[in-house]
C-alpha cells in the first residue's frame, strides 16, 4: 500500500464517528462491521473535494480492492467530480465491480454525465448486462436520473423490463425505477404493469412505492391498487 492510501485511511480514521459506524452498519447487511470505519457523508463529501484531481487521488484510486466502505465511498465521490466523459467510464468499468453495497452504488452520480445525454444511454445499456449487482443497480439508478424527463424515450422502459435478476439490490432499483416512471411518464409506464411485463416481486414492489410516493394523484394509486399480483405462493 503506498504512502498516499495510507495517509487517506488515516484521514479517514480521524473522523471515525463510533456511533455513526455502528448506525451506519445496521443499513448495510452486505458489509462486515469491521470494514466500516464511521465516516458520514458530508465529510467524506469535503475529503473529496480537496482530494479531486490531485496525485494523491490517482494514487487512491489505483489501489484497488480497498478495504474499507469508506474509500469505496470516496472512490465513487471522486468519480462523480471528474470532468472527462471517457475517462469516467474507464473509471467506473474498473471501480463498479468491487462496489459490494446499496449506500457507495447511489452516491455516485457523475456530474459530466448530463453534459453526454446522447452517447451515455447506450454505455447505460451495456452495464445493465453486467452480471455484477451494483454495475446493473448503478445502470438502473442513472437511467431513472437522467433519462425520465425531456430525455426519456420509451425503449429506456423496455431495457428495465428486460432485466431479470435474482438479486434484492437490483430489484428494488428496477421498482424505484418503474415508480418513478409511474410519475414522470405514466402513460408509457402503467402498461408495464397492466402487462405483466415484470416479475411478479418488481411487479408489487413498483406498486407499494407508487402508492408511498407524493408525486402520484390518490385516483392513479386506487386504481395501481388493483394491479397487484398473488405470488407464487400464494400471498
Amino acid at each position: 500500500m503506498c504512502q498516499a492510501v495510507e495517509e487517506i485511511r488515516a484521514r479517514l480514521f480521524s473522523l471515525q464517528d463510533t456511533e455513526y459506524k455502528a448506525f451506519q452498519s445496521r443499513l448495510m447487511p452486505t458489509v462486515s462491521p469491521e470494514a466500516v470505519i464511521g465516516v458520514r457523508m458530508p465529510q467524506l463529501r469535503r475529503l473529496a473535494r480537496e482530494l479531486t484531481a490531485t496525485p494523491e487521488a490517482v494514487a487512491f484510486m489505483a489501489d484497488l480492492p480497498h478495504r474499507y466502505y469508506e474509500e469505496n465511498t470516496l472512490h465513487g465521490l471522486l468519480i462523480s467530480r471528474m470532468n472527462d466523459y471517457a475517462m469516467v467510464v474507464q473509471a467506473l468499468d474498473k471501480f463498479l465491480p468491487f462496489v459490494d453495497n446499496w449506500a457507495t452504488c447511489d452516491c455516485i452520480s457523475p456530474r459530466v454525465f448530463a453534459r453526454h445525454p446522447d452517447a451515455l444511454p447506450a454505455q447505460l445499456h451495456r452495464w445493465m448486462g453486467s452480471r455484477h449487482t451494483y454495475v446493473v443497480r448503478f445502470a438502473v439508478g442513472m437511467l431513472m436520473q437522467f433519462y425520465l424527463d425531456s430525455a426519456f424515450r420509451p425503449a429506456y422502459l423496455d431495457w428495465v423490463a428486460e432485466v431479470h435478476s435474482e438479486e434484492y439490490y437490483v430489484n428494488m432499483m428496477l421498482a424505484w425505477y418503474f415508480a418513478t416512471a409511474l410519475a414522470k411518464q405514466p402513460q408509457a409506464a402503467l402498461p408495464f404493469l397492466q402487462q405483466n411485463r415484470l416479475s411478479t416481486w418488481v411487479h408489487n414492489k413498483t406498486i407499494q412505492k407508487a402508492v408511498e410516493s407524493y408525486r402520484i394523484p390518490p385516483e392513479q394509486k386506487t386504481y395501481l391498487k388493483t394491479l397487484r399480483r398473488k405470488s407464487a405462493a400464494g400471498k
